[in-house]
């Protein structure tokens, strides 16, 4: 897998590229493809902090707005990032890299992938770009917070070396499982040999 980090140098929030895709700032004219992830209800249900489906292309224009003036106050690691495919510069996905509330000193990071491009292996090319560049900034762990129930992000996170922690209900005012990641955990599984996510049907419904 690639490693290109390229810092963009008005929010130090980087471009990073693995072989199959490009993460990078969101745009405001990215709105029509992010409404296709946002605007679904197979997404929306499982995020946290909670955050209703996205009714609309002015609505989603707004949430970008304030999604690119966050990330542009943010200091390194943290950001928000747009999952774009090298093929065809489909962006099919958004990621996270941010500080954890209450405290800010954990950081989560997170996934949302349009459910058409579901089981391609794109939420673990995006978890491993985004570890190395938050162990590059001498932070020793990432956390994933996952809802109770969605057992395709509890496989994805455990398929990418992530140890369960525990049940927490301190984030966002949510019963939430957690999951760690630490260099070591990254490094076993990048030395192995990384394969598509095919998650059982268990795993989907």
């Amino acid at each position: 897998m690639a490693w290109n980090p390229d810092p963009e140098p008005s929010s130090g929030r980087p471009t990073l590229e693995t072989e199959r895709l490009i993460l990078r700032g969101w745009h405001i004219d990215d709105a029509p493809a992010a409404l296709s992830i946002y605007g679904q209800a197979a997404v929306a249900r499982w995020l946290s902090p909670a955050m209703d489906l996205v009714p609309d292309l002015a609505a989603m224009r707004l949430l970008l707005q304030h999604w690119i003036a966050e990330a542009d106050r943010m200091p390194p690691p943290a950001g928000r990032w747009a999952i774009q495919r090298k093929e065809d510069d489909l962006v099919v996905g958004g990621a996270i890299l941010l500080p954890l509330p209450p405290g800010n000193e954990d950081f989560e990071i997170g996934w949302q992938l349009r459910p058409d491009y579901w089981g391609q292996g794109y939420a673990s090319e995006t978890t491993h770009a985004l570890a190395r560049w938050a162990f590059s900034h001498d932070i020793d762990e990432i956390f994933a917070v996952v809802r109770p129930g969605n057992k395709r992000a509890a496989a994805t996170v455990r398929r990418n070396g992530m140890q369960w922690v525990g049940e927490t209900g301190k984030y966002f005012g949510l019963t939430l499982q957690v999951f760690r990641l630490r260099p070591a955990d990254l490094d076993q599984v990048m030395s192995g040999s990384l394969l598509p996510e095919r998650p059982r049907q268990a795993e989907i419904d």
